[in-house]
Order: C-alpha cells, then sequence, then structure tokens
C-alpha cells in the first residue's frame, strides 16, 4: 500500500522565523552600519571594524531577545502542563467532559465523541489535553536554547555579507558597493523565504527591497552628514 505522504509549511514556521528575522537583520542592520561610517569618509579599517562590532553585538542581542522571549513562552507552557495535570488528578470526570464536548463541536455525534474522547485518554490523557484542549503539541514546543542558537548564527551569517563586501570593493566605491550586495543578497533571502512559506517568490522579494532600500539611503544620509574630511 502506497503511503499518502505530505509536508506542510506550518512544520517549518518555528526554525524559518528564526533563520529568516536573524540573516535579514544581519543583512540589513551591518549593511547599514557599515554604509553609514563608508559615507562618513572612514577607512576601510575603520568600517571593518564597525562591521565586525555591529556583527558581534547583533548576534548578541538577537540571542538574548530570542531566549528571553521562547523561555517566557515555554514557562507558560509549561505552566499550562502543570495545570492540566493536576486538572486530570483531581477532575477526571470534568476533563473528560471538556474532551467530549470538543470534540462535539468539530462535528462528532456524542457516542462517538465519547468513545474517541476515552480511547485517547486511555492512550495518553495528558497528552490529548494539551493538544486538543490547549493546542500545545510536542512539534512545536518551545525550546529557547534552539531560538537563541539559530538567531545568532543566522545573524551572524547575514552580517558577514556585507563585511566581504567591504573588503572586495574599491575603498571609493565602498559604501555603493555593500549596498548593492546586500540589497541583492535581501532580495534573494525576501524570495526563499516566501517561497519556503508556501508564498509567492516576488511580493516577499519587493517588500525587503523597499524597506531595505530606504534603511540604507538613511544611514547614508547620517554618514554624509556627520562626515568629517580626511
Amino acid at each position: 500500500m502506497r503511503r499518502h505522504h505530505e509536508r506542510h509549511v506550518g512544520e517549518r514556521v518555528g526554525w524559518l522565523r528564526a533563520a529568516v528575522l536573524g540573516a535579514n537583520d544581519g543583512i540589513l542592520s551591518t549593511a547599514g552600519l557599515v554604509i553609514g561610517v563608508a559615507s562618513a569618509d572612514a577607512t576601510r579599517g575603520s568600517v571593518l571594524v564597525a562591521g565586525v562590532a555591529g556583527l558581534v553585538a547583533g548576534a548578541l542581542s538577537m540571542a538574548t531577545g530570542e531566549y528571553v522571549s521562547v523561555s517566557s513562552q515555554s514557562d507558560a507552557e509549561n505552566a499550562e502542563r502543570d495545570l492540566e495535570r493536576h486538572e486530570l488528578a483531581t477532575d477526571a470526570h470534568g476533563e473528560r467532559e471538556e474532551l467530549v464536548n470538543i470534540y462535539v463541536g468539530r462535528g462528532l455525534d456524542r457516542p462517538l465523541a465519547e468513545q474517541v474522547a476515552d480511547q485517547l485518554t486511555a492512550h495518553d490523557a495528558l497528552g490529548t489535553h494539551l493538544r486538543d484542549e490547549l493546542g500545545l503539541t510536542e512539534q512545536q514546543r518551545a525550546r529557547p536554547l534552539q531560538a537563541a542558537s539559530a538567531s545568532a548564527l543566522a545573524f551572524s551569517v547575514g552580517a558577514a555579507l556585507p563585511l566581504v563586501a567591504v573588503l572586495l570593493s574599491a575603498p571609493a566605491h565602498m559604501a555603493l558597493t555593500v549596498a548593492l550586495a546586500s540589497l541583492v543578497s535581501l532580495a534573494v533571502l525576501g524570495a526563499i523565504a516566501a517561497r519556503t512559506g508556501g508564498a509567492p517568490m516576488l511580493p516577499g522579494a519587493l517588500r525587503v527591497l523597499a524597506w531595505s532600500t530606504l534603511a540604507m539611503v538613511a544611514t547614508a544620509a547620517i554618514g554624509h552628514l556627520f562626515g568629517v574630511d580626511t
């Protein structure tokens, strides 16, 4: 018998969100910093120092923010698990009725809903209630360290791209080279993210390009405004 196998985008939401946001922020924030410093007529060495400092600070900031955010989510999920475990131990009949009512609300007649509730409870009472009553599954469980690591790594990889552009560019065209290389990378990233998430690629790329261009123009303007002659 041939097995029907499907992959849904929901399976990729957790890591996709962290990776895309991390890489996007890494490219854009580092490129903006580099362009701003380069536009102030700084030397290549000064631009690289600013860029590397921005990479390290940004990666740690992303990791910290993601860890704190996902840890809060994890704490809430653990509290829900403890509460549900307590309710199953102290009011098993009431919890069974909750399940039955859920299944009736989804379209089963009551006798079948009772049978389903009893069989699933016998198999895994806590897991059944977490999934069907609260929408919590093991696959979507909050993992703070995983999220923090993914964000920091993605940010670092993204931030390295503008720094490579600095190394490869002519000093007179440093800001322009970084801007073009970063915009191309951001457009590709936006298209890939949209494709991976099941959305059209072009709108995803254009959204990223529009906002990224605005950010780079703003940082370049600041660099020109406050730059000094060398």
